[in-house]
Formats: structure tokens, sequence, C-alpha cells
């Protein structure tokens, strides 16, 4: 039998599977065969065509010619919005399922739509160690521009399509950050269209109080036209010490211990049950044993959380070599360990070998298509939190995120957080070391209720001071989310720069309390 009439033989049984289940059956309990057969194709197709276009415009040195033209258009929108009498709250034209946050925001469709069609790279200043970049450029595509210059950003956020309007309207973090803090950290100007159509460029010295309060706000006092943010020299690998640890206590004091220490280019940790983790160091450097090199970036490696629980396995420490931006994007192909709850097979070598050069699947597309029957399911019987907490409160908040959830693994990522101005600060005067812990799965809590068990995890963290990212489900009252957030200066702008009938508050447009 030919090729052809093997492939059409067995879509058609296909077909007939899925006629016969139902399509929502298979969506819902076998999403893996639309997956596999649809979106990594259609993934495949979608990074071709923006990485031949970032190639073309930068063959072409367009993008700084035509950021200026882009940017009248968006003014232009916003003035036809005053014109028409300022009806509806503005918002931006991207479709909601392009966005990274598993999140359905259904605003877009009552909302003024304006659209922002800004996703190159504008200038990279060596002599001010600075690159210039619109909304839209993922972290994929600058760590592609800037490598090969000898350049990276302080802090590169895992997964390749987070943009960096999404990192600094909402937030990002990496195993970097205990030295640079967040993404917002890095940054040191903003340039935004405001609710009267001007266009204003804000950093500490110039519109300061604009610079703090941008980040965190979700888009709901201007719209963001380009960034800037710092950049550092890039080294070729990250060497990087993998360390088993067990028991509570001493996990949560070795890794105190390690995010403190400013030699570690980068500290993480993965906790893979209540008893036990990997703490990882990394250091970056120009040279590397050839023996311990391990490019884990290549489509056919075993998934980086996998490759690391070998070592929880073995019980013994380990030393390698990981190429920079591979190191950069690590997590990015198994989407950190949700991956293998869409393709549990994900991570079998045959697989990897044969079909791992088109994973992972676009996050987009996956929301794309998920449909009602899933998303409901994933609302109620899977979690994707980002809780930020004080390093000293490590120990309770990982017990905490246990009895309440019972989600493994658990990522751990240290971040200093200065006393600046804005949404978010600690709660005294000087900068003080905070914890990212990540939980992205199923919960194994028997008595889990997605609202009852997260309103729970929320007020804890209210508690200790802490904060919740605002990509994830937020299920508290608007007095509990001002109580988190300090909203004075982002009030006091919206007061001063007429935003209040241009955009939605910040919690009226991420709360589930209070979305539309």
């Amino acid at each position: 039998m030919s090729p052809v009439w093997s492939l059409g033989a067995g879509l058609l049984l296909l077909l007939l599977w899925v006629r016969h289940r139902g399509l929502e059956a298979v969506l819902v309990h076998h999403r893996w065969v639309f997956v596999c057969l649809f979106l990594l194709p259609l993934s495949i197709l979608f990074d071709v065509y923006y990485q031949l276009r970032a190639w073309a415009v930068w063959r072409l040195h367009s993008a700084p010619r035509q950021h200026a033209q882009r940017v009248r258009y968006i003014q232009a929108q916003v003035r036809e919005w005053k014109n028409e009498g300022s009806k509806r709250y503005m918002c931006t034209g991207r479709p909601g399922w392009l966005t990274v946050s598993l999140r359905v925001g259904k605003y877009k469709k009552i909302h003024k739509n304006i659209m922002i069609n800004l996703m190159d790279v504008l200038e990279v200043d060596s002599e001010r160690q600075v690159v210039r970049v619109e909304p839209l450029v993922t972290m994929g595509q600058l760590t592609a521009h800037l490598n090969p210059m000898g350049w990276t950003i302080p802090v590169v956020p895992e997964l390749d399509d987070l943009t960096v309007g999404g990192l600094i309207m909402g937030t990002g973090i990496e195993s970097s950050s205990h030295i640079y803090g967040l993404f917002q950290h890095t940054c040191v100007a903003y340039e935004l269209v405001l609710a009267d159509g001007s266009l204003v460029r804000c950093s500490p010295t110039e519109n300061s109080d604009l610079f703090y309060a941008v980040p965190w706000s979700c888009g709901t006092l201007g719209f963001l036209v380009a960034a800037e943010i710092k950049m550092i020299p890039a080294k070729k690998y990250v060497k990087i010490r993998y360390q088993p640890v067990r028991g509570l206590q001493k996990i949560c004091e070795r890794f105190a211990e390690e995010s403190k220490k400013k030699e570690n280019s980068f500290v993480e940790g993965i906790v893979y049950s209540l008893e036990e983790a990997v703490i990882m160091t990394g250091v970056l450097t120009d040279e590397a044993e050839q023996s311990k090199i391990n490019r884990i970036g290549n489509y056919y490696k075993p998934w980086f959380f996998k490759h690391v629980e070998k070592y929880l396995k073995a019980d013994r420490t380990g030393t390698e070599y990981i190429p920079s931006r591979h190191y950069y994007h690590r997590h990015t192909r198994s989407i950190f360990w949700e991956l293998q709850d869409i393709i549990p097979f994900g991570n079998n070598p045959i697989f990897r070998y044969l079909f791992g050069w088109m994973v992972p699947p676009k996050i987009s597309l996956l929301k794309l298509t998920q449909g009602e029957a899933i998303r409901k399911l994933y609302e109620q019987h899977h979690v994707v939190q980002d809780m930020l907490v004080p390093m000293k409160s490590l120990e309770k908040s990982i017990q905490t995120f246990h009895d309440d959830l019972n989600v493994y693994p658990l990522w751990l990522c240290p971040f200093i957080l200065p006393n600046n101005p804005g949404m978010v600060h600690p709660k005294g005067d000087e900068a003080e070391l905070y914890v990212d812990i990540g939980a992205y799965g199923e919960p194994r809590r028997k008595q889990f209720e997605a609202r009852a068990s997260m309103r729970q995890m929320e007020k804890f963290v209210r508690s200790v001071h802490g904060f919740q990212m605002l990509y994830a489900d937020c299920y508290m009252t608007r007095e509990e989310f001002w109580d988190m957030f300090d909203g004075s200066l982002y009030h006091k702008l919206r007061e001063q720069m007429n935003c209040k009938d241009a955009f939605p508050e910040v919690y009226d447009k991420i709360c589930k309390a209070a979305r539309h």
C-alpha cells in the first residue's frame, strides 16, 4: 500500500473514531490527538512566519522608520475615540487568545479596540547598553536578535512567546532576578500614548510618577508603544550546579542561602514534593568542559524538569554547561511541566526524536481551540498561579501550597524587590528578598474547589505581604485587591491623566469577581 493510501486510511479511521466518540469528548479526554495532528504543525507555521518577518525587517532596516508612522496611527485612533464622545473604554485590539495568559477576557468585545501593530526591535545602543523595542517583541525574538551581537538582557523571563509589553504591564521574572529584580526593574524608559492621544516618554528622571506606575497597571494608564531595556554582555554558557535537598526546612535554608550570593548569576529551585527539591545555581562563562556541555534546548533532549529530577532520584549533585540561549529558554519546550498534561507521552524518547522539533504548541492556539468544556475543566481542576512572597515566609508558604493545593512540581525563583513607588514594593523602607512560587498543574487535594481554595491562598499571601501575578485567575474582592497592592500612585495618576473614562480600573480588567 502506498504512503498516500496509508495516510488516507489513517485519517479516515481517525474521523470515524472522532465521529463515534464525539468531537467535544475527544477534545476534552484525548486532546493530544488534536494537538499533535493540528496545533503542532500550525505552531510551526506561526514560528516560520514571524521569524521570516523579523529577518526581513532586520535586513531592510525598516523598523525605526515605520515605528513613528505606526505610533501616529495609534494616536489617530485615540483621537477618533475622543471625537466619538468617549462612550466606551479603550483597550488594545490584539485578540485575547494571542496572549500567554490562560485567562479569557471578554472585555475586548465591548471596549473600543485600538489596533497596535508594534512587534519590532528598534535600536541596539551599545554605548548606553540599552535596547529599544516595541511592546509585542517576544523574549525568543529578542534573545535571537541580541545574542549574535554579544548582548542579552539581565532578566529573560521563561517562554519564548512572552512579550515585552506583557512583562511590563504585568510582570516578569527569571532566575537572575535575585540580582536584577523583576523585568520592570531592568527597564530605563517607556513611551506611551495617553488617553488624550499625546505621546509621552517617562523614566526615573522624566515623568517619574508615570514611570513607576506603569508596571502592573495592565494597560489602564495608556498604550505602551516602546520600551528601553538594559543590556549586559552575553556569554556562551551557563555553568549550572544541581543540588538535591531533602527536608522542607533544609530546602528553604539552602535556597535562601544561595539566593543571597551575588556570585550566583542564576538561582532556581524545583520542588518535587513537600520534602524533596533540587536547587540549581548557575554562573555565566565563556569556557566549558566539552564533556559536560548539555545542549538541553535541542528538540530530542529530555524536558528540563525531567532532566533535573534525575539528580534527585540518583541523590547526587552534578555540574553541566548549558549554552546560554538554551538555558534562558530551558522550560519552553515543556511549558514548564504543563505539556505533560496535554501530551502525556511528550517526553518519551521516540516522540522527542520524531516530533520534538514541533514542540511546544503555541499557548495562544491552545487557548483559541480549547472550547467552553475544556475552559471550565481547566478552571475547576487546574491551577496556574505565581505567588510572590517574602523569602522569610518561604517555608510557611510551601506548606500552605501543599495543604491548600498539593500541586507538584513547584517552581521557586528568588528576586530582589526594591522600595520603589508603584503598586508592588516591600512593606519596609528597604529592598527585600522575595521568592516567586509557581504552581502549574492539577491539584491533588481532595477538597479542592477552585474559588474557595484560591481565595484561601490569596488571603494567606496578603497576610505575609505578598503579591499575586495578575496573568492568573484572581478571586479577590476590590477591597482585598487594594489591600494586597498599593494603589495610591496608580489612582492619583488615573485622576490626573483623565484615565477613568478611557480605561477600566486594573481590578475590573483582571479579577474574576469584576470581569465581564
